[in-house]
């Protein structure tokens, strides 16, 4: 079936659909300014912020309060599927408001959109604003253009809207909503999978797997059996590695603190250098090796990742590569003592600090203390992190399949490139 289109000022869309101001769908209303005067009266409200406003998603484990007189409470109520769109920050975020918490208001970097009648669907509404400001860059510079851009209620007012019929709104957040689902149960399963790994690898390195009894080292409880020794002897290199900038073009890839993602080393989003085949040799990362980021913020020295990978790389200067002697200590182990939280908190504390960098010299690392099971023990204790480390990479996987998913259809439902009745949405809801 051909569909006849309409020529708007935000692309073509079916003739069905009307294409006006978000006012005459929307009522609008802006929330109380946040100041000292303000905040003092009997009359102690919680209240949203930008920073509790995320896209189809609301944050509020950390609620702000201030007074609202109450004619401030009538004017400023929520109720159910009222939109909360930022007015600052990142504008036009938006997320549904389902009375999640009694009493509650907003101030004035965010506004409250309520649906007029049954022209707009609010959860619609919210996925139009998603792709219209996110995806689309609709509405690209019709902000207030000031220092700190803003979306005033007369800019977000007159902003052009695409509504289908109501029906068809309805079903396209459907489709959307669905796939949000589906998105939401692997974040819980990821989330939960990795503090199940947290607890496994504190246990298994303070408990280990013989249930042997415990003793007290200067690293905490270990088992009796295991030594606690300096990294240092455990090592066969400790390096810095090239001193050369990367660039788009270059002989060979340089890894880079980018790199370091979950524990792992990653070969993507890659800069090149233009070296030598003697400095390549002298620089060239092999399997089992650690890379040890040295110096940064406070926040991000000390993280370690594997490399575990196929290609030839070199590695940047504020790395350091670790390679330990493998008959005492398997990489992979220390790798994962490295990153659990307790031992990147202990290996922060040894950093030398200054007012934006942080070091830790290789001098340092390599006088750190570390446990050190038998061979067998540490075999046996990474394949338990490697277990759940698979489990957590299939899971990530259809995470990144699914949110790819989402802004597609996201984009064809939105422009009517795929139409509602094209859907199989019981074998999507499967």
């Amino acid at each position: 079936m051909i569909v006849q289109l309409q020529k708007t000022e935000i692309g073509d869309f079916p003739c069905a659909w009307e294409v006006k101001r978000i006012d005459s769908s929307f009522d609008i209303q802006q929330g109380k300014q946040v100041s000292k005067k303000n905040r003092d009266g009997e009359h102690q409200r919680p209240f949203l912020r930008t920073k509790n406003v995320f896209w189809n998603r609301l944050e509020l484990t950390d609620l702000d309060e201030m007074h609202f007189s109450e004619a401030e409470q009538t004017r400023l109520e929520l109720t159910a599927n009222d939109l909360l769109v930022c007015e600052g920050g990142s504008i036009g975020r938006t997320a549904l408001w389902n009375n999640e918490v009694d009493g509650c208001l907003y101030q004035n970097h965010l506004h409250r959109l309520r649906a007029k009648g049954d022209k707009a669907h609010p959860q619609f509404g919210v996925y139009w604003l998603w792709y219209a400001f996110d995806v689309a860059k609709l509405y690209f510079g019709r902000g207030n253009v000031t220092t700190i851009p803003n979306l005033s209620q007369s800019k977000l007012a007159e902003l052009p809207m695409a509504l289908p019929p109501l029906p068809e709104q309805k079903k396209i957040s459907h489709i959307l909503s669905t796939v949000q689902r589906a998105i939401e149960a692997q974040e819980r399963i990821i989330q939960t999978t990795t503090e199940l790994k947290k607890a496994l690898m504190h246990k298994l390195f303070t408990e280990g797997l013989r249930n042997e009894p415990q003793k007290q080292t200067e690293i905490g409880p270990v088992p009796e059996s295991w030594e606690v020794v300096e990294l240092g002897e455990l090592l066969e290199i400790a390096q810095y590695g090239l001193s050369v900038k990367g660039n788009p073009e270059g002989n060979y890839p340089i890894l880079r603190m980018t790199n370091q993602v979950d524990g792992q080393i990653v070969g993507r989003n890659l800069q090149f250098v233009e070296i030598s085949d003697s400095e390549f040799e002298k620089f060239k990362v092999e399997r089992g090796d650690i890379l040890f980021n040295r110096t940064n913020s406070l926040e991000l020295v000390g993280r370690t990742a594997i490399f575990d990978t196929e290609g030839q790389f070199v590695f940047a200067s504020y790395l350091i590569r670790l390679r330990t002697e493998e008959r005492k200590l398997n990489p992979f182990f220390l790798n994962c003592y490295f990153n659990t939280d307790e031992i990147q908190a202990r290996l922060k504390s040894i950093a030398t600090r200054a007012v934006s960098q942080s070091n830790i010299s290789a001098t340092r690392l390599k006088g750190f203390p570390v446990p050190k099971p038998s061979l067998d023990e540490q075999n046996e204790i990474v394949a338990h992190a490697n277990a759940l480390d698979r489990k957590l990479a299939v899971h990530r996987s259809k995470l990144e399949q699914l949110q790819d998913l989402f802004r597609t259809l996201l984009h064809e439902l939105m422009t009517a490139k795929i139409r509602v009745h094209e859907f199989d949405l019981a074998g999507l809801d499967a």
